[in-house]
């Protein structure tokens, strides 16, 4: 073989292999960018109330510690980051600071998530596009900070109508008594739901106390309201819609919104 011939199969061979280890270097490159954006996409909205009085009772309240970890459980074990934000951002009121729940234990142990609620983020720190979905968490606080925050609204409608999840528990549904769509409609309208009801209420001795009651606003709002009898677990799902009825629906809450994200993941494969 003479030695042009061999120069020549010497310098295809090379750029074959410059070629080869290029496309698979930008194959890679090109999922790695797909698996980022996948990641970056997986992460949930949780908002807390920054409300830690129950009006002139001289009681403390804050957010409800159980409306959090439960449905945090079982979101972060599914893959889903959770960010917090509160209507004044940083340290947000906890309340119901129960040790002997063992998932309450697992969440305040963890020091990244505990960082995170200890200083909440501030709406305007808050990019909608983030995240696939919004939980509002329960708490009394939430009768007097989440209705009349307009920023926070914005940010669930923007989650919302870009095919996102809004789900809240217990006195979280505060949150979208004001939620406006971009047609005009208040997001609860015509939709199944539910929340900490009348019922509950009394039994808690705060009917008097709340600057609302919340199965009758959501009610004016035109959302169908539905309920069980008081303090049993209850949730209603409608459309992408997540609602739970008091403390004991927390988890079940988590549950139901995970089914809505897999449902809809599933849906633009």
């Amino acid at each position: 073989m003479s030695n042009t011939i061999k120069i020549t199969i010497f310098l295809f061979l090379s750029l074959s292999t410059v070629l080869f280890v290029g496309c698979k270097n930008k194959t890679n490159a090109n999922n790695l960018a797909i698996n980022t954006e996948a990641k970056a996409l997986k992460k949930i909205l949780f908002v807390v109330t920054s409300h830690s009085e129950k009006g002139d009772t001289g009681e403390k309240t804050g957010y409800y510690l159980g409306k959090v970890s439960h449905p945090w459980d079982v979101l972060h074990a599914a893959g889903y980051e959770i960010d917090f934000v509160s209507p004044k951002g940083g340290k947000a009121p906890v309340d119901a600071f129960d040790m002997s729940d063992s998932i309450n234990k697992k969440f305040w142990d963890n020091d990244v998530y505990r960082n995170k609620i200890e200083n909440t983020k501030t709406p305007n720190e808050v990019n909608p596009e983030d995240y696939v979905a919004i939980h509002y968490a329960g708490g009394h606080g939430a009768m007097w900070d989440f209705a009349d925050n307009t920023e926070i609204a914005e940010i669930a409608r923007q989650i919302y109508e870009n095919n996102g999840v809004v789900s809240a528990v217990c006195h979280g549904p505060a949150g979208l008594v004001n939620i406006k769509l971009s047609n005009g409609s208040y997001l609860v309208a015509g939709k199944k739901v539910n929340a900490f009801t009348n019922e509950e209420e009394v039994k808690v001795k705060l009917i008097d106390i709340v600057p609302f009651l919340l199965e009758d606003k959501l009610r004016e709002r035109g959302a169908i309201f539905e309920k069980a009898a008081p303090f049993n677990n209850h949730v209603v799902t409608d459309q992408r819609l997540v609602t739970g009825q008091n403390p004991q629906s927390a988890k079940s809450v988590g549950i139901a919104t995970l089914k809505v994200l897999q449902t809809l993941s599933e849906n633009t494969k």
